[in-house]
């Protein structure tokens, strides 16, 4: 697991201790970045069950501006500080140690791009995007981006937010939701 591009190139990333954690690999994260690239610099990134921070210090190599990394678990938060350490943008980053859900309930935060990558087959994808749902979390024109294991989609009754493209890698699903604020 390595930085793919920009300030932290090549930069090895821990992994979190344990199986409790399934990072992004290489090739997802690549192909994610490349979809992201113009949206990138500036903006503010969100990164939801951060796992490693694989994802939000990619963003952050890459020109965000800023990223939260919101995580929960005791063990991925030291990851996620180590591997800001190692690769120096922990200046960029604020990392949260709480509760998704409580996160996104009492934040009023507004961010461009909102990375969503929870434990598979808990049905905490879908809680987590409805819940976003009812928030301005998601900035006018921001974009949030699910992971998935591609059996766990289902359409979903949302009001603020379009499916606007999956790509599917492998095991793996994007599902790219436009804000679209009414």
């Amino acid at each position: 697991m390595r930085v793919i591009a920009g300030r932290a190139k090549g930069r090895t990333l821990k992994p979190v201790p344990g199986e409790g954690t399934r990072p992004i690999t290489d090739r997802v994260k690549e192909s994610l970045f490349n979809i992201l690239s113009w949206r990138l610099p500036g903006c503010r990134f969100l990164d939801l069950f951060a796992g490693t921070g694989s994802v939000g210090i990619e963003a952050l190599s890459q020109g965000a501006q800023e990223a939260v990394l919101v995580e929960k678990a005791a063990k991925a938060v030291r990851t996620v500080h180590e591997n800001l350490r190692i690769t120096g943008l922990g200046p960029l980053a604020r990392v949260v140690r709480d509760d998704v859900f409580r996160f996104i309930t009492q934040t009023e935060e507004q961010f461009d791009i909102i990375y969503i990558a929870p434990p598979q087959y808990q049905g905490l994808w879908s809680k987590t995007l409805l819940a976003l749902d009812e928030r301005p979390l998601c900035a006018p024109d921001g974009l949030v981006v699910v992971q998935i294991f591609p059996k766990e989609f289902e359409p979903l009754p949302l009001k603020q937010h379009v499916l606007a493209d999956q790509r599917r890698y492998g095991s793996t699903m994007l599902c790219f939701y436009e804000c679209n604020p009414s």
